[in-house]
């Protein structure tokens, strides 16, 4: 089930395909009338998990075929755009996501948008799209644009699928929040329609971005195989 570019093709469709198949609201909403709202989300969690250990051993074993020899130039982007990438990841998962497992009465908390709710309300999704883009610039053989095309997809199509999921979930509930926030960064900010909430985001969370970052940059020869830096 490894060892060729085939291989991974499926494997990233197995990966990214179950996310969009699991998550379409009629397959959902049967498989929760079946399983339950718990057992739905351990088979998920597990089919996820399956499903990206293949596409990793798959990438890892798949054969090189350069399609494009990317300019040198293109190194500096994963320099220039990860600090962002690593500070969405680690902003979005520290405070409480409605676009996660949420209850219809959490919708009620007045100071539901805050944090980095008020940059994006999707900052995790936009860190791993991010890190997947930056990345597909700088590899130019098959079983990398495979691999970072497809979680790239998954980012940021994902975003408009967990919308359409939560707007058909919670109706009326869900619209003051969609209002108020922005799947674009800065959008809502810039339209009026809320304040980045400096505070709230924090220099700790700022600063453990920046950390996660320095460290990924430092292992990266352990983790890829080559540098990150760009020279």
């Amino acid at each position: 089930m490894t060892g060729s570019l085939d291989a991974l093709f499926a494997a990233v469709v197995a990966f990214v395909g179950g996310h969009f198949l699991l998550g379409w609201p009629s397959v959902r909403a049967a498989l929760i009338e079946q399983l339950g709202a718990m057992r739905f989300r351990a088979v998920f969690s597990l089919a996820s998990i399956v499903a990206m250990v293949w596409m990793v051993m798959a990438y890892g074993a798949a054969p090189y075929m350069a399609v494009w020899e990317p300019p040198l130039w293109t190194r500096w982007i994963p320099n220039l755009v990860m600090p962002f990438a690593c500070i969405l990841l680690v902003t979005g998962y520290n405070p409480f996501s409605p676009t996660a497992m949420v209850r219809e009465e959490d919708f009620d908390d007045p100071h539901l948008v805050h944090g980095i709710l008020t940059v994006t309300r999707h900052p995790v999704m936009w860190g791993i799209g991010l890190w997947a883009l930056a990345h597909l610039t700088v590899r130019g053989d098959a079983a990398s644009m495979m691999l970072f095309g497809g979680i790239a997809v998954l980012a940021f199509v994902g975003m408009i699928k967990i919308d359409a999921k939560k707007r058909a979930e919670y109706g009326a509930k869900w619209a003051p929040f969609e209002l108020s926030t922005s799947v674009v960064p800065f959008r809502a900010a810039l339209d009026g329609r809320t304040a980045v909430d400096w505070k709230g985001i924090g220099w700790l969370r700022l600063g453990g971005g920046l950390l996660l970052w320095a460290v990924l940059h430092g292992a990266h020869p352990w983790i890829a195989g080559v540098s990150a830096v760009p020279v």
